[in-house]
Formats: structure tokens, sequence, C-alpha cells
């Protein structure tokens, strides 16, 4: 295993769902729980049973990847990524199996992942650095670079409790890979940031993988997983699907095709994404005529719609859809401008907020769409909701829409329709002409 920094063999993992959540009030009352278990262990584990249902998040997964390879971690929601991961990082166990890791893991797998929420941007830094075996003269040398890279420098004395989603994420991509582990493990959390913060850590990730060291990594992004990675591992429904080449494995991903799916709901408040303060009931894909569908004609427009509920009383909400193609490549952002609410403390209650994206507007093509909330001062993310829904823009060749007449395949991930005009003579134009309409 000289040249071996990840050996997978045969893990599974297998989740009970649906058995009675506890809670305990203090130590004391888990103690006592505790203890009760113990002595009525054969009663309580029947009861138990009789109660949850087992789901296998991954099942028989083999892979090695070598010291000083970039590799992807391609796959569909649910597929398993995300615990895969966690087993690699070593934050859970496996149910079966064994996983051999040689070398130290950094891993930004959750927004805040490992901060303590009470200590300053400083403070965790210097506490990361010594979680990892760093002496202290060690991490005042990457303290300045540290705090360069997050763009965070007028908070770092700030409780990280107070930071925003997008604070979390630069610093916790910025300690991961600034702390020099052996094998960094990045999650799609990195969609968070704004777009120049994710070119900076596209950047940082090749250089980390040119220096050696080993990195996974786990994107919707088919062009940055084709970018910097190498090799990929597909996984599908928790087994590994294939395990090749970069190009290959996108190629086989892409061509698997995306479903399409104009509604989907969350009647279950206990799975629902969300927070104390608001949670996600719903998200559909409306036509013209109000009814969700999952093709759309090129040149009509189309409705995203997001039913949700408020729970707390007294936050300035801002409901927010994330627009991506099949290739995972981010369209744009739509966030709710209506002035109707703008500024305004929400009440108790359900809610549906709609916005239009206009005809001619979308390339042909599969569109997913992610739906999210933040709440204003504070500035926090409740909740993001990956593919909630998808549709399929589908091409006219009537000659009225964007593409015109065009016979050829229209490359780009819009259509806008522009207004064209043409003129015509034997003479020069005079200055400026060219500008009119």
């Amino acid at each position: 295993m000289a040249d071996i920094a990840i050996r997978a063999s045969n893990i599974s993992k297998r989740y009970e769902i649906g058995a009675a959540k506890e809670r305990h009030a203090d130590l004391r009352e888990l103690l006592a729980t505790r203890l009760s278990r113990v002595l009525s262990w054969r009663a309580g584990a029947l009861a138990h049973q009789a109660a949850a249902t087992e789901h296998w998040a991954l099942k028989d997964v083999c892979f090695e990847i070598k010291q000083g390879d970039v590799v992807g971690l391609i796959g569909r929601n649910g597929s398993g990524k995300s615990t895969l991961l966690k087993i690699l990082s070593g934050i859970t166990e496996p149910t079966e199996g064994r996983v051999d890791v040689r070398g130290q893991v950094g891993s930004l797998l959750e927004v805040g992942t490992g901060f303590h929420p009470e200590l300053t941007g400083r403070e965790n830094i210097y506490l990361s650095g010594a979680i990892h075996g760093m002496r202290k003269a060690e991490i005042d040398k990457k303290f300045d670079e540290i705090v360069d890279f997050s763009g965070i420098e007028k908070f770092i004395d700030t409780p990280v409790k107070r930071y925003s989603s997008g604070m979390y994420v630069r610093l916790g991509f910025a300690l991961a890979a600034h702390l020099e582990p052996a094998i960094l493990i990045v999650d799609e959390v990195l969609a968070v940031g704004d777009t120049n913060f994710q070119k900076r850590c596209l950047k940082k990730m090749e250089d980390v993988g040119h220096q050696g060291r080993t990195v996974i990594l786990v994107s919707h992004n088919m062009p940055a997983i084709s970018r910097l990675c190498r090799s990929a591992i597909l996984l599908e429904q928790g087994c590994v699907k294939a395990t090749r080449g970069t190009h290959e494995i996108v190629n086989a991903y892409l061509s698997s095709g995306v479903s399409t799916w104009a509604e989907r709901e969350w009647k279950d408040p206990e799975t629902a994404p969300g927070s104390d303060v608001v949670r996600l009931c719903g998200v559909r894909v409306r036509g013209e005529d109000g009814r969700p569908t999952d093709v759309v004609d090129i040149r009509r427009p189309v409705c995203l719609e997001m039913e949700y509920e408020v729970l707390k009383a007294g936050y300035v909400l801002i409901p927010h859809f994330s627009i991506h193609n099949e290739e995972g490549l981010q369209l744009f952002s739509a966030i709710d401008c209506d002035p109707d609410w703008q500024g305004k403390f929400r009440a108790r209650g359900c809610y549906r907020t709609a916005g239009w994206i206009p005809g001619n507007l979308l390339a042909d093509g599969t569109i997913i769409v992610g739906a999210a909330m933040n709440t204003l001062s504070p500035n926090i993310m409740h909740f993001y909701a990956n593919e909630a829904v998808a549709f399929r823009v589908v091409d006219s060749y009537d000659g009225d829409a964007a593409r015109g007449e065009f016979p050829m395949m229209v490359n780009g991930v819009v259509r806008p329709m522009l207004k064209w005009t043409t003129w015509y003579g034997d003479g020069a134009f005079s200055q400026g002409e060219a500008g009119k309409t």
C-alpha cells in the first residue's frame, strides 16, 4: 500500500429510519436513560426493531485512490456521496467493510464543520491547527495567508456563530486547504460561495494537486470535475457504477440522462429542509396556463414556485432559486424582488412565492432548479434544496425563436432573443448611425 492513499474494501453503511427520536435535557437524564437501556436491553431492542426500517446508503463499495491523485466523486442526489465522504473523513464508521487511509485528512463537507460557534474566527484557526497537530509557530506563519484567502479580515475577531453561510465557507475552505493535509476532501458546499471565491478555490485545488497531495472533489459541476480531476468515481444508488478516466465517467453520467419532475413536496416537517424559522413545503414548475409541467417551449415563459411555512415571526425572508443546466453549470440565480415584501417582516403562516423566467432566454436542454431561503439580519441560509425540480426546454424550428432559421447546433448556456437591425446602402454610414434603431 506504499502508493495507495485510500483503499475502500466492501464498504456498506446502514441507517435505521422511522425510529422515534430521543432527546435528553441534561447529563443526569442521559445517564439514567443509558442505565435503563442496559437493564432492559432485550425489550428495548425489540421495540426499536419494530419501529425502524433499514436503509443501505452504501453497499459493497470498493476502490483505490493513489497518492497524489485528484479524483472526482460523481452521482445524483441520494447516490451515497455524502455518506461515503463522512466515512473517508472518519466522521462516521461503516456498518460493514473497511477503509484504509494513509495520511492526515482535511475535509470540508458541511458549512462550519469543526468550528466552535462561541469562538472567533482567529481562535478557530488556532484550534483547528492544534487539532491537526500543528504548533503555534507553524500556525502563525500561515495565519495571514489563511485570512487573506478567506477575505473576512474585518470579521476575524467576531464569534463565528455570527458569520453568514458564505463566511463559514470561506474560512472553512481556507483552513482545509492551507493546513496542508495529505488528503483534501471537498464537497459541493463550495457552491454557496460567490463566483470569484469559487474560481480561487478551484485554482487552490489545482495547486494542491500539483503539490502531490491527494484531492477528492464532489460536485455537480461537470466542467470543474473535468478541469481538475484525472479520474472519477461514479456512484449510483449506493454502489460504484464505474471508476475510470474523468472524460469517460463524465460522459457516462451525462448520458444516463437527467429525469425531469415538475413538482416536489415535503409533507413531513421532520424531513423537510429548513430550520426553526422557516421550512420548505414544496417547489413547482408551472406553465403559462398555471399547471405543473416539466416540458416548456423555448419561446414561452415558465414559472418557478416555492411554498414554505414561516414558523417564527419577525424575520425578513429572501426566497431565491439557483438555475443550472444538466452539466451542473450555474446559469443564474433568481432572487425575490417583490416590492410588496422587500424589507418587511413576515408573520407566521404559509406562503407561496413565484418568479417568471421569460421566453427566449434559456437554451434548450434540461434545467435543474435549487430552492433556497435566507433571512436578512442575520444573514443566514435556512435551507437549500439542491435539484428540487427539473424541466426540459424544447427548441422551436419555426423561425420565430431566438435561433431564427439557423439549422445547425446553437452553442451556449442561454439563448436570448436580441433586437437585430441591418442597414443597407452604397455610401458610408454617418457616425453613430449603427447605434440607432
